[in-house]
């Protein structure tokens, strides 16, 4: 196991790890993978967003499952390299480090996506049952209700406070964090679930007034 690292010199760890983490988490797979599968630039397509959801409009689900995959393990890359070198508070600095540089990549001019699947990585690198947790409740209220962005919302409320009441304090604060961010990411589709405008799983709207995308 790492030695712990003393306070005294620990802000150039914490800076490192959020770096490292930023930098692979701003890697734009939606747009990339897009790109090399022939599809173009996948921000000129419906929402405009370069996750998986929109890269689906493409028509193309390897290349959105593919999307989906990259996206979730530059996450989980990021946690597991910085838990190996420097132990587990590094692993959740570079852990939000990589759910920023996705929301808010430097090369897309911060334009990102929306954070579910590296949210979902990021949980699969500390503790691979909190992410089987959250998939599970995602898939729960998608089948239920047929909401991609519902499912989200409530996958990502109800998994920190689980952890929470493991007693992994500082891991529920982090992803507490992570989910007030992608909550305000989803903020549009916040406003149509209210409204009762939100496109439920499986109904197909007009690429012309294709919404934001529901989750990822």
């Amino acid at each position: 196991m790492p030695e712990p690292i003393s306070w005294a010199m620990a802000w150039p760890y914490y800076l490192l790890a959020l770096a490292a983490g930023y930098v692979l988490g701003s890697i734009p797979f939606g747009l990339i993978i897009t790109r090399l599968g022939g599809m173009g630039d996948v921000r000129k397509i419906g929402s405009g967003n370069i996750g998986a959801t929109n890269v689906l409009r493409t028509g193309n689900k390897k290349l959105a499952a593919l999307t989906l995959a990259c996206d979730a393990l530059k996450g989980t890359i990021a946690v597991l390299v910085m838990n190996h070198l420097y132990g587990f508070e590094m692993a959740l600095i570079a852990g939000l480090g990589a759910f920023l540089g996705h929301l808010f990549p430097v090369w897309l001019k911060f334009k990102g996506g929306k954070g579910v699947a590296t949210y979902i990585g990021i949980l699969l690198g500390l503790n691979w049952p909190f992410a089987l947790l959250f998939c599970a409740i995602w898939l729960a209220i998608a089948f239920t209700f047929r909401y991609s962005s519902l499912s989200a919302f409530v996958a990502s409320l109800v998994t920190p406070t689980v952890i929470f009441f493991t007693g992994q304090t500082q891991m529920a604060e982090m992803f507490f964090l992570l989910t007030l961010m992608l909550l305000a990411k989803h903020h549009e589709n916040i406003r149509r679930l209210l409204n009762g405008e939100e496109t439920k799983i499986g109904n197909k709207s007009k690429p012309a007034d294709a919404p934001p995308d529901g989750a990822l």
